[in-house]
């Protein structure tokens, strides 16, 4: 058993930064892939960010390259997402999750392919 828990939202300008943390209690976090998510009101939800069980494999939505990191620190058992260059359409609900999900094809895109999920944290970027 896995649990998450987000933080690191709030309110931004336009062109400001946050970083999210996602910490996760229990032994085995290691063994998971860890992807962000998220969701806007009336959107569905949607990857931005996944990394893989080792920190080694990162993939990022097109929307979010070059301007996020999502990194891990396994001391730690968490999971964090520096977000810079925000954009008003950067405003959403963001969850992390975590799930036994390999990066090959897009079976890691999917909200399905994990098992575990925060309660997520909410980002609003003003113009």
């Amino acid at each position: 058993q896995v649990q998450l828990v987000e933080s690191g939202g709030g309110l931004v300008q336009a062109g400001g930064s946050l970083r999210l943390s996602c910490a996760a209690s229990g032994r085995t976090f290691s063994n998971y892939a860890v992807g962000w998510f998220r969701q806007a009101p009336g959107k569905e939800r949607d990857l931005v960010a996944a990394i893989s069980r080792s920190g080694g494999s990162t993939n990022y939505a097109d929307s979010v390259k070059g301007r996020f990191t999502i990194s891990r620190d396994s001391a730690k058992n968490t999971v964090y997402m520096q977000m810079n260059s925000l954009k008003p359409e950067d405003t959403a609900v963001y969850y992390c999750a975590a799930g036994a999900v390999g990066f090959s094809g897009s079976y890691y895109t999917k909200v399905g392919s994990y098992t575990y999920w925060g309660q997520g944290t909410q980002v609003t970027v003003s113009s």
